[in-house]
């Protein structure tokens, strides 16, 4: 069971940095002692079951952030951390979406996202507000979005 819970995680995680590839390479902030990974694609390029797993709705007008947290250690590519991930999408013309993130736990991994309503060629800024347990002042990842629906 553990094995199946680590591969559900692997490909959602793999798929929402390299899906598409050419538009959405890895993205990460390093913060010192931890670095944010996060990236934001359309649902529609989860594969079904992936989608089915995490009770997420695949459509071209659906995205979905993914925002994982990692403490730097020696020889290590990090290990998980859990943290309060709040945030907002705001489009060009203003009209902000609170994101509500949910936790995923799977194995050692713990990460968060949530999903949003994107229409074709919209651009969303993205500011997220990311505190790790352990940490007193909060980090800040700022970036930007272009979401295509057709």
């Amino acid at each position: 069971m553990r094995k199946t819970a680590m591969n559900r995680m692997l490909i959602l995680w793999v798929v929402t940095l390299l899906a598409p590839a050419a538009a959405n390479a890895e993205r990460s902030q390093d913060f010192g002692e931890h670095v944010v990974h996060f990236n934001a694609i359309s649902t529609h390029f989860l594969a079904p079951e992936v989608a089915g797993n995490y009770s997420i709705r695949r459509s071209p007008s659906q995205a979905l952030i993914n925002v994982a947290v990692l403490k730097k250690g020696m020889g290590t590519a990090g290990q998980p951390v859990v943290a309060r991930v709040t945030g907002t999408a705001t489009n060009l013309a203003g009209q902000q979406t609170k994101l509500t993130m949910r936790e995923i736990r799977e194995g050692g991994a713990i990460y968060y996202i949530d999903t949003f309503r994107v229409n074709n060629g919209e651009t969303l800024n993205f500011e997220l507000d990311v505190k790790p347990a352990e940490v007193e002042q909060s980090l800040s990842v700022v970036f930007r979005q272009q979401f295509f629906t057709e």
